[in-house]
C-alpha cells in the first residue's frame, strides 16, 4: 500500500535514520513523508561532502544548529522553517529524469496555489554538481541546478537529494518559501505533485513503533556518530 505517513517530531539525526529505515522496510511501495520537527535549526549536508568544508560553510550562520550526513547525495541545506520531506519509491529513471518529472509536477501544484515559481532550466557542466567547489562546500541553495525550481526573484525555493538502493529510490527535498512548514496549503501541493508523479493514492499511516525503534537506535549508532559524521 502506498502511504502518506506520519510520524512524531524527531532530531536531525532520527530523520535521516528514519528515511533509511523506510526504504529497507518498505522498499517496493511508495511512501511520503512530512519531516516534524524537534525545536531549533539544523544543517543537513550531502553524503560525499567534506565536514571540514561543510562546517566552514556554517560557521558564518548563526544558531545553524546540529550537522548531520544524509545517506543522499547534494550540498549543504539550513532547516529553520522549510518544509522538508522524503519521498521512497522505485522507479528505473536516471536521477536527471527522475529531477525533470517530479519537480515539474510540484511546480504545476505550486503554480495552482498561485506560488510564482519556474523551473530552472540551464543545463551546467557536471563541476557545478560536485560536492566540493574550489576547496568550499556546495550550498543547495545558494547553487541552483537543472530542474530545481526558483521564485520570481530567481531565489531557489525547492532542491532534492537521491540516494538509489538498487530500483528503490530515496528522494529527500526542501521546499524553502517563507513560512513554508507552517502552511498546510503548501503540503498538501507536494501531496498532490507526488499523486500525480507517481500515479498513486497515498493512504494515511502512522509510523510502526517497531520502525520508529529502529530509526531511532540508527540514529544513535550512525548517525549521530563521529564516524559518519567525519566520515570524510
Amino acid at each position: 500500500m502506498d502511504i502518506l505517513l506520519s510520524a512524531p517530531a524527531l532530531n536531525v539525526f532520527e530523520q535521516m535514520a528514519l528515511d533509511e529505515c523506510i526504504v529497507r522496510a518498505r522498499p517496493r511501495e511508495t511512501t511520503l513523508r512530512f519531516y516534524r520537527w524537534t525545536d531549533g535549526p539544523a544543517v543537513t549536508f550531502g553524503y560525499a561532502q567534506f565536514v571540514n568544508e561543510v562546517r566552514r560553510a556554517v560557521q558564518a550562520a548563526p544558531d545553524a544548529g546540529p550537522l548531520a550526513r544524509r545517506p543522499t547525495g547534494g550540498g549543504v541545506v539550513f532547516h529553520r522553517d522549510d518544509l522538508t520531506f522524503s519521498l521512497v519509491f522505485v522507479s528505473p529513471d536516471r536521477p536527471s529524469e527522475i529531477y525533470r518529472r517530479l519537480h515539474a509536477c510540484i511546480h504545476e501544484q505550486l503554480a495552482r496555489l498561485g506560488a510564482s515559481n519556474r523551473v530552472f532550466a540551464q543545463k551546467l557542466p557536471s563541476s557545478a554538481y560536485a560536492p566540493s567547489q574550489h576547496h568550499a562546500a556546495s550550498a543547495c541553495f545558494r547553487n541552483p541546478v537543472e530542474n530545481d525550481l526558483l521564485a520570481s526573484d530567481g531565489a531557489k525555493v525547492l532542491g532534492g537529494a537521491i540516494r538509489r538502493f538498487g530500483q528503490t529510490v530515496l528522494y529527500q527535498g526542501s521546499l524553502q518559501w517563507p513560512g513554508a512548514r507552517g502552511n498546510p496549503a503548501y503540503k498538501k501541493a507536494l501531496i498532490d505533485a507526488i499523486r500525480l508523479y507517481g500515479a498513486v493514492d497515498l493512504k494515511p499511516a502512522r509510523v510502526d513503533e517497531t520502525l520508529l525503534q529502529t530509526a531511532r537506535r540508527l540514529a544513535q549508532t550512525q548517525y549521530s556518530q563521529a564516524a559518519w559524521t567525519e566520515k570524510f
